[in-house]
């Protein structure tokens, strides 16, 4: 095949990978790479492909999801240099778990009768924790992979909202949770009370903490709705950022500018922006 002929055969893609990784003939950027340089360009594709999904643009989520997918390929080949493993690894790896969590469609018959069990999901990844707690043991490392707290599983590199929302989940499932949304409102009124405090008293520290403290339990509110407060967040962002761009391109069709206009000028503009919506 010529080496520089797109497929759409997964091997070519691994290929492309093993090129630009291979030192002094490769790409000098790719080649001084590594998991953790590379880990923050993860994140950010996974964003964009959920703003892809969020716009309904289903030709960009085609380019987002290979580049997401380029993502995985980066760090299975940087594994694999190290012999830790490689891409068929990690692609045996998700279709075992999947396969195992799902007895309901791919055991036999008393398998399927067993997966369809309130909580067999919940034992499923149970037993595989425990697995994987023996494998971490036999390779002489820690039994968890951060603390031995309950919610230490929940990754700390999350962002913020969405580790909010995971650690929310994981304590619910404990029953460390509140039986209903309407007395989260009055938490919320409460922290936000504590929050003008803290800003009375000029308390930088304070207004941080109570702040965070308002974030929190109105993620805890959104769940308890049925909205998760990232996608809400995300919302909102888009709202924001199109009704601006309605006030900038009113204010240049008027000969005036974004930094030209008074602030009762903008409000005008933004309120007629409002109203559309």
């Amino acid at each position: 095949m010529n080496p520089t002929t797109p497929s759409r055969n997964i091997g070519r893609l691994l290929e492309i990978m093993r090129a630009l990784r291979t030192p002094v003939i490769g790409c000098p950027w790719d080649v001084e790479q590594t998991f953790a340089t590379i880990a923050p360009y993860t994140i950010e594709e996974a964003y964009e492909v959920a703003d892809a999904i969020e716009r309904k643009d289903l030709d960009d989520l085609r380019d987002e999801l290979g580049d997401l997918l380029l993502q995985v390929v980066f760090h299975s080949r940087m594994a694999e240099e190290e012999r830790a493993f490689d891409f068929g690894d990690v692609v045996e790896a998700i279709t075992t778990k999947m396969i195992r969590r799902h007895p309901h469609v791919f055991g036999d018959e008393q398998a399927r009768a067993a997966g369809s069990a309130k909580g067999m999901w919940n034992a499923i990844k149970a037993d595989e924790k425990a697995e994987k707690r023996e494998k971490r043991l036999a390779r002489g490392l820690p039994a968890e992979d951060s603390g031995n707290g309950f919610l230490d599983s929940v990754p700390v590199a999350l962002p913020g909202l969405v580790r909010a929302l995971k650690l929310q989940q994981k304590a619910a499932e404990v029953g460390f949770d509140w039986q209903e949304a309407a007395p989260i409102l009055d938490k919320i009124e409460e922290e936000i009370g504590e929050l003008r405090e803290a800003l009375d008293q000029g308390d930088r520290a304070a207004m941080q903490d109570e702040f965070g403290d308002v974030l929190f339990a109105l993620v805890n509110f959104g769940r308890h709705l049925g909205i998760e407060a990232e996608t809400a967040l995300r919302g909102t962002n888009e709202k924001f950022r199109a009704r601006l761009h309605h006030v900038e391109r009113s204010l240049d069709a008027q000969g005036s500018s974004l930094k030209a206009a008074s602030l009762d000028e903008m409000e005008v503009l933004w309120q007629a922006a409002k109203n559309k919506d």
